[in-house]
């Protein structure tokens, strides 16, 4: 008997909320529509049976991926058999493998292994599971909330299709917690349980994306409360922030608090003063603001307000970004930390908008032919027309600078960007002031 098995075998009534609500359907499965979505591959194969290459779920907890693992042993006529790496060694790999290839000579049966915390067995584990996965003897199914890019082996990883589960999004947690208040089989409908909105969208938050916090959540705040003299339970926002142990943050993703909230950031962020943007920072990240919402904005300061001040901040912002993408909550937060303190401790300029002083120039005096001939494309028609006639190489010029003429007609001796005093642009002030004071057209 597996650890699938023995979980169904027990008392409904006393398995744990999160447990009971388990999707039962692929239809009943909440998220991961990039790879669960009617049409896509991996439905496909879970649907017809056909899932003969070995898989990776790596995802966050709560996300699905064991959930996801029982629904393929639902579906499948394969022999399907579960392990935990926390629990499990060699001894107990060495069974299941012994009696799967058993099946396979005397049955024509395929195994399936589902592998849970795969990233917890060691090397010289991994390895001994390697050669059955190659010959088909074993199926894998491994799940992990580790990238297993670097925990997995790379040879395993390499014959496994690696599926990336992402967290549940709050109108996901949403569904299921809705689903689990009208359910009355599984959960608690009919029994009178009201949640308050403001409570709803408060667990919808707080539960980051992990669909188990919100059940049990749910589940510990129904157990205590109290009924009204009806039966009735309400459940308030009190009663579900003592549930999930956190406070609400004043913060209305639609309203005045959302918008007050990122322009104090912006501003703390642009006035150079750390703590308090980390301050602002730590609000939104606690009220369950989008962090992809957090970095657009950064990403938008280290040009508009630092620019060529620093160079370097707009790497570094898009490098936290990526860097978040992999990572995600909880640990994505040093990296929002770390753009954040860069970018208020960084020397500040506002010289790229200096864009749109010129973008005022082309409105006011743009005409079909503005391109100084010299410096037209030659290659075409150079011959016939003239084009780029009297182009000058700067790289023949001692300092790999000359002057020529490079703007319209009638915008000669316009200034749209001057360079401030700080940063790296004192810099560039003192380049450009040297090149156009020492060379002569």
């Amino acid at each position: 008997m597996d650890l699938f098995d023995h979980a169904l075998e027990q008392d409904n009534a006393a398995r744990p909320l999160a447990e009971r609500m388990r999707p039962r359907t692929l239809e009943e499965f909440v998220g991961q529509e990039h790879i669960l979505a009617l049409g896509k591959p991996l439905r496909r194969a879970i649907e017809a049976d056909r899932l003969f290459s070995s898989i990776i779920l790596w995802g966050p907890p709560g996300c699905g991926k064991t959930t996801l693992a029982r629904l393929i042993a639902r579906h499948t006529r394969a022999h399907f058999v579960t392990l935990s790496a926390v629990l499990a060694g060699k001894a107990d790999l060495r069974k299941i493998i012994a009696a799967a290839q058993e099946r396979r000579k005397y049955h024509r049966q395929r195994t399936i292994l589902f592998v849970d915390e795969v990233h917890r067995w060691n090397k010289a584990q991994q390895d001994a599971l390697l050669p059955h996965v190659e010959n088909g003897t074993i199926t894998l199914i491994g799940a992990t909330t580790e990238n297993p890019y670097f925990e997995v082996i790379s040879a395993l990883v390499s014959r496994s299709r690696v599926f990336q589960l992402k967290p549940l999004t709050p109108t996901h947690i949403r569904r299921i917690v809705e689903s689990a208040l009208r359910d009355a089989e599984r959960g608690y409908g009919g029994q009178g349980v009201h949640i308050a909105p403001e409570a709803l969208d408060f667990l919808t938050q707080a539960a980051r994306g992990d669909a188990r916090s919100a059940l049990n959540a749910l589940e510990l705040a129904v157990e205590t409360a109290s009924p009204d003299a009806e039966g009735r339970i309400t459940l308030t926002l009190q009663a579900i922030q003592e549930a999930i142990q956190q406070r609400a943050v004043l913060y209305d993703k639609d309203g005045d608090a959302h918008y007050d909230t990122i322009s104090a950031f912006i501003k703390s962020v642009r006035g150079s003063d750390p703590d308090a943007a980390l301050y602002w920072l730590a609000k939104m990240v606690e009220a369950g603001e989008d962090p992809r919402f957090i970095f657009r904005r950064l990403l938008i300061l280290a040009a508009e307000d630092i620019g060529l001040a620093d160079p370097q901040a707009l790497v570094v912002t898009t490098a936290a970004a990526q860097a978040f993408e992999w990572v995600g909550l909880p640990e994505g937060v040093y990296h929002l930390a770390e753009a954040t303190l860069y970018l208020a401790t960084a020397p500040k300029s506002n010289t790229t908008k200096a864009y749109f002083a010129a973008r005022e120039a082309v409105r006011q005096l743009a005409n079909p032919d503005d391109v100084p001939t010299h410096l037209k494309d030659p290659s075409r028609d150079g011959r016939a027309t003239g084009h780029g006639q009297g182009y000058r190489y700067p790289h023949h010029a001692p300092g790999h600078f000359l002057r020529q003429q490079y703007l319209p007609e009638g915008l000669q001796g316009a200034r749209f960007y001057t360079p401030s005093d700080q940063g790296y642009e004192r810099t560039i002030a003192e380049r450009l002031a040297r090149w156009w004071a020492d060379r002569k057209p």
